[in-house]
């Protein structure tokens, strides 16, 4: 074991947290300038370690403190931290660390950071190897000077202290006192017993006068005995007519309150049922309200309704009319259309059969033209050009034209095909569109009607809903009503709860319901009221006294619950509870007693089984009994505790608790009536809550009907705004119609035109090119002639023929326009205007308006009815409730009366009772005063209980004052004489017993005296060899030249106070056989010798040099310290006397007990020789008034020491 490390702060002039380098388990060495801090570091260990700092004044304690400059120091610590590997502690652990803290006002150990007494530390360093008697293993500046100056006496003393003489000083001195005690308490024994020798004699005198006095003393005491007794007697039997008295009304006033009880639970249940018509008499108001409302809105729309309808039905005929006349023209139009349409059908086949054939003879004609044509051309041209090449010029001329001309016309044909080709499709496409145009107006009465309906339908559901969300809507309001009564109810039933129990409790309670419907918790399951149920009412009154606050313990399923509940509660203020964790619980069963007159409690108890425990642990023990002897007798014999029906109790000591009980304000019955309300409470919010998501669901449903409405009505107006532009595309449509067919007229006509150019071309350019290949000639041949004329003729034939055909076609074809023209201009458009009037009628109202509106006045008849009967139901209920009330009122009223009357009796019982019990007091206490009279007169004899029984009391008091007269004569004497002689020889044997113990014990201690002397005497001789062994053997290797003893000097054989100073030289070996005794010690001397080995040419200390004493004060000091051997030793500048070659010799002293022996040095120098052997130099620096210390190289150690010797 070894000092590890120390840390330091704010102590002396180390202000800042000095940590120091770990030491070295062998030899370390501390340099630095003087007044660096050397000094204190030393004084910090000394600080932790040593008695040097104990019992210290404020002023004291402040120059402790470091007072440089900066912020003032309130406190500071020394920490020193031990190698533990070997064990030498008794602490675990291979550290020990140890520190002290001081204040102004703290002085504070502790021991590996847990507080110690400074007591507690000692004994630890003690057990450790520090001993107290021993206090070398640290030594300061000067304590080298001390020892080296000190005188034999005082190294004597010294030694002693080494060998522990003080402990037997101090034992011998404690048993000197106690010796000292002893011989103190037998001179107080030996004079009391002179005390009581005088006093028996004396008292031997006054027994002979005590013998009368006790004769008429007896006598006197018999007299009064039977006088307290007589009067005694009288007043027991006054007492017991009382309780007659009592008993007999007793039995009336129980009737009386059971009567009361009776009459006012009656009393409640009509209040509550009065209450609870009261709410249905409000729900019928507020129904009332509703229906009255519901009848004033049935009848405004009823009245609506009928207005509409006399409005439609005014209407109705006119309207109906017209719509017969509408049908009958739109019939008739259809009709002329279907006609007309009939003869065009049969006209236009022959129109086409003559159009062409009007076609066919034109083209023949124009063939037989165009040939005649030809030939007269051909005829002219031979007057024209005067050879066949002029011709043939003129021929190409015309053929190249008629060629460009046919060219075109081809390129006009195709235009016009396709013309005509455009103008038939436009045509056709509009006829259908027409068609469906017309088609659409046709059906849109009916699409209308089929959307209406719907329409209507969607408006029947949506008032369905409303009068559902309505009744959804009385329902709640009616469910508020009742749900604001029974929370009204609840917080009263919780407010009578809570004057029932601590408010403490009720607070707890209260908090710990509202966690639970904050969030789940499983084990906890309610108060032991809450969990139970007493089903018969006789049981309630005793299972509500035996469990007392106990009705409010709340059952948990373990500790842990218990736990968090009572955090909760702590954390919130909310309270406190007593909780019954059933994990934790141990009920003692107990043997109940098997009989009808003694039943278990708890088995009049109803409760899960899962709460046996609790159950079990607070009713248990007890058992419900008749009465209170028979409960009595139980609990003592089956050591149960038991209680009658009235709530008496008695339990196994015989204690009893009894009287009378208010069973009206019931705990349970009020825990049951407030379970109910917040049962009822809880279902009214269930069901609030449920109509209030029926109510949500509905007006989802009501929204969505209204969509649903506002869709259709949408679709309607869309429907009715699309009837007008439908007339409007139709007849837009219809007038294009006619233009295409118009356009189509001019495109035909141009495409035959084009047709017959053509034709006429190619005729001309087959003659062109005929006559071109014919011969030249001035004249036409006589085929040509006739052909000529042939084509004259027939030219002329075929334009008569023409001329019948086209008048026949012009015929059909001016029917067929007009048809056409009739049905287009005329009946098409007079057929869309009526059916755009019939379409507006049937929109703007119609029979099916009126049908409508009948069936909406008829659904509006039946609800107010069904409204006028809820009203005449409602009257019919409120009138019966009204009447219930009245009758329930006089009820009330006669019960009341009852009270009342039992009241007034019980009240006057209970005033004649007080008056008894005032007598009865007043006659219990004369009883007790003349039980206590009789009680005064101690142990009477036998005669006083039979010889003045039949006297007479003026006889008894007759005697008694004589008697009293006579005793009068002995007042002077001593009436305990017999006792105090008694007294008095008791103690003399008791101190005579005591006295010889007190000698005994003084033997002892005498023995005791002897054998500290003589243990005390072995443990100096026996040091004083060790430490003088020691002292040669060091010296011998310091001054290997010399040799040095101690010498014991004892006091001379004659001497005497005139002679202190004479004495005889003993040397170690001469100490053990002396045979004087260490009380012939008179000191220890040092004799050396530094050149020789010879005893004879040694010298006393007295007469070395001064480096010589130092050299032999560190001997003995080593010596001392191989004696009690020390872990570590701390020396501070202990070579600064001693020359140089000592130096080296201690410094190699150090190094070789460092290491045979394991000792840690640690050291202060100023000198090289110890710096050279340290394992470990560290030094010391002071700067702005603070030291630090630090672990330094040895060269850099040595040269500061070197560098201090040549500086001085």
């Amino acid at each position: 074991m070894h000092i590890k490390q120390i840390i330091i702060q704010g102590f002396k002039s180390y202000k800042e947290q000095t940590v120091i380098e770990p030491f070295s388990a062998g030899t370390n060495v501390i340099v630095g300038r003087n007044g660096s801090g050397k000094s204190n570091f030393f004084a910090a260990i000394r600080f932790v370690l040593s008695d040097a700092y104990t019992n210290m004044s404020r002023e004291e304690r402040q120059a402790l403190l470091h007072e440089g400059s900066g912020s003032a120091v309130m406190s500071a610590y020394v920490e020193i931290i031990f190698d533990n590997t070997d064990k030498r502690f008794s602490e675990p652990g291979d550290e020990v660390v140890i520190r002290r803290t001081i204040g102004l006002k703290k002085d504070e150990y502790s021991v590996d950071k847990k507080v110690q007494t400074r007591a507690d530390v000692l004994k630890i360093l003690e057990t450790a190897g520090f001993a107290k008697e021993n206090p070398f293993y640290i030594v300061p500046q000067g304590r080298v000077a001390a020892i080296t100056n000190m005188k034999e006496n005082e190294r004597l003393n010294l030694l002693k202290e080494i060998a522990g003489t003080n402990l037997y000083d101090d034992r011998r001195i404690q048993s000197l006192k106690i010796m000292a005690e002893t011989n103190s308490k037998r001179e107080k024994i030996d004079e009391l017993l002179e005390y009581i020798k005088e006093r028996l004699s004396e008292l031997e005198e006054e027994k002979d006068e005590l013998r009368d006095f006790q004769e008429k003393d007896r006598e006197r005491r018999c007299l009064e005995y039977a006088h307290w007794h007589r009067l005694q007697e009288t007043n027991n039997n006054t007492l017991e007519q009382i309780e007659e008295v009592r008993q007999g009304g007793a039995g009336a006033t129980t009737k009386d309150r059971a009567q009361l009880q009776k009459t006012e639970k009656e009393i409640a249940a009509l209040d509550h049922k009065f209450q609870e018509l009261k709410q249905t008499l409000e729900l019928l108001a507020i129904e009332r309200r509703q229906l009255d409302e519901d009848r004033k809105d049935s009848a405004r729309s009823q009245a609506k309704a009928e207005m509409k309808l006399k409005h439609l039905d005014e209407t109705r005929h006119s309207r109906e009319k017209a719509q017969q006349q509408q049908e009958a023209e739109l019939n008739e139009v259809r009709r002329r259309i279907q006609a007309a349409e009939s003869e065009l059908a049969k006209i236009t086949p022959d129109y086409e059969k003559w159009k062409k054939e009007e076609e066919e003879v034109a083209a023949e004609r124009d063939l037989a033209a165009n040939g005649r044509k030809t030939l007269l051309t051909k005829q002219t041209r031979s007057s024209q050009f005067r050879t066949k090449a002029d011709r043939d010029a003129f021929l190409k001329s015309e053929i190249e034209e008629t060629t460009i001309q046919l060219a075109n016309q081809r390129a006009n044909e195709m235009d016009a095909k396709e013309q005509v080709t455009l103008v038939e499709n436009s045509i056709q496409q509009l006829e259908k569109e027409i068609q469906n145009i017309r088609d659409s107006l046709e059906g849109f009465g009916q699409d209308r009607s089929s959307i209406s309906e719907k329409l209507t339908k969607a408006q029947e559901a949506r008032e369905q809903l409303y009068e559902e969300r309505k009744r959804l809507r009385r329902e709640e309001d009616k469910l508020g009503s009742l749900l604001s009564n029974t929370r009204a109810d609840r917080d009263n039933a919780e407010a009578d709860l809570s004057h029932a129990m601590d408010s403490a409790t009720a607070r707890g309670l209260a908090a710990i319901r509202r966690l639970k419907r904050e969030r789940d918790i499983p084990g906890a399951y309610g108060t032991l009221a809450e969990l139970m149920n007493v089903p018969v009412d006789a049981y309630r009154l005793p299972v509500e006294q035996v469990a007392g606050n106990s009705l409010f313990h709340y059952v948990v399923d373990n500790e842990k619950t218990g736990t968090m509940l009572s955090e909760y509660l702590h954390k919130n203020y909310g309270g406190r509870v007593t909780f019954m964790p059933l994990e934790q619980l141990r009920p003692r069963q107990v043997k109940m007693p098997r009989a009808s007159d003694a039943q278990p409690l708890i088995s009049k108890i109803e409760f899960d089984p899962m709460y046996e425990k609790a159950f079990q642990q607070v009713f248990g023990r007890t058992i419900v009994c008749p009465n209170l002897s028979v409960a009595g007798q139980y609990a003592r014999t089956h050591g149960v505790d038991a209680i009658t029906p009235e709530g008496d109790t008695t339990n196994k000591r015989g204690a009893m608790t009894g009287g009378y009980v208010d069973a009206r304000r019931s705990r349970l019955e009020a825990v049951r009536r407030l379970e109910e309300l917040r049962e009822l409470y809880e279902q009214q919010l269930e069901d609030l809550d449920r109509i209030k998501k029926e109510d949500e669901t509905l007006e989802q449903k009501i929204t969505s009907a209204n969509g649903e409405e506002r869709k259709l009505d949408q679709q309607m107006r869309q429907f009715d705004s699309g009837f007008e532009p439908l007339k409007v595309d139709l007849r837009t449509k219809s007038l294009q119609l006619d233009r295409e067919r118009r356009h189509l007229e001019d495109a035909k006509k141009r495409w035959a035109a084009i047709e017959k150019n053509l034709k006429e071309f190619d005729e001309n350019l087959t003659a062109y090119r005929a006559e071109m290949d014919s011969e030249f000639k001035k004249a036409l041949s006589a085929a040509e002639e006739r052909q000529l004329e042939e084509f004259g003729a027939e030219e002329h034939r075929l334009q008569m023929q023409l001329k019948e055909i086209s008048r026949k076609r012009l015929e059909l074809e001016g029917r067929k326009k007009s048809l056409e023209t009739e049905l287009r201009a005329h009946l098409r458009p007079q057929e869309d205007q009526l059916r755009s009037q019939a379409f507006e009628n049937s929109a703007t109202g119609g029979s099916g308006s009126f049908k409508d509106a009948q069936k909406e006045l008829k659904k509006l008849k039946k609800a107010a009815a069904e409204v006028d009967r809820q009203l005449q139901e409602n009257e019919e209920k409120t009138e019966g409730i009204a009447a219930e009330i009245a009758e329930l009122e006089a009820h009330k009223a006669q019960k009341e009366q009852e009270q009342q009357e039992l009241q007034k009796r019980i009240d006057q019982y209970q005033k004649k009772l007080e008056k008894n019990s005032q007598t009865k007091a007043r006659l219990l206490q004369q009883a007790a005063e003349y039980a206590k009279n009789i009680r005064d007169l101690g142990i009477l004899p036998e005669e006083a209980f039979g010889k003045y029984e039949k006297m007479k009391s003026e006889q008894i008091e007759t005697r008694l004052r004589k008697v009293n007269e006579a005793l009068k004569k002995y007042k002077h004497i001593n009436k305990k004489a017999f006792d105090q002689y008694n007294n008095f020889t008791t103690q003399r044997e008791q101190l005579l017993k005591r006295r010889k113990e007190l000698d005994t014990s003084q033997k002892s201690i005498e023995e005791l005296i002897q054998h500290l002397d003589h243990a005390k005497d072995e443990a100096i001789e026996r040091t004083f060899k060790q430490v003088s062994r020691e002292f040669s053997t060091i010296f011998e290797k310091l001054v290997p030249a010399g040799h040095g003893r101690l010498v014991i000097q004892r006091k001379a054989a004659g001497s005497s106070k005139n002679n202190r100073n004479a004495a005889a030289e003993v040397s170690d070996e001469d100490a053990a056989g002396g045979g004087k005794g260490v009380e012939s010690y008179s000191g220890v001397g040092i004799s050396v010798s530094f050149n020789s080995k010879v005893m004879d040419e040694q010298q006393k200390i007295q007469q070395l040099s001064g480096g010589q004493k130092s050299l032999c004060a560190l001997c003995l000091i080593f010596a001392l310290q191989a004696a009690e051997s020390s872990p570590f030793v701390i020396f501070d500048e202990v070579d600064a006397n001693l020359d140089a070659q000592y130096r080296t010799a201690v410094a190699a002293l150090l190094g070789s007990i460092s290491k045979t022996q394991k000792t840690q040095f640690i050291c202060t120098t100023f000198r090289p020789e110890i710096v050279m052997v340290a394992d470990k130099c560290y030094g010391v620096t002071f700067h702005n008034k603070t030291s630090t210390i630090d672990c330094v190289p040895t060269e850099e150690a040595l040269n500061f020491v070197e560098g201090q010797v040549s500086g001085k």
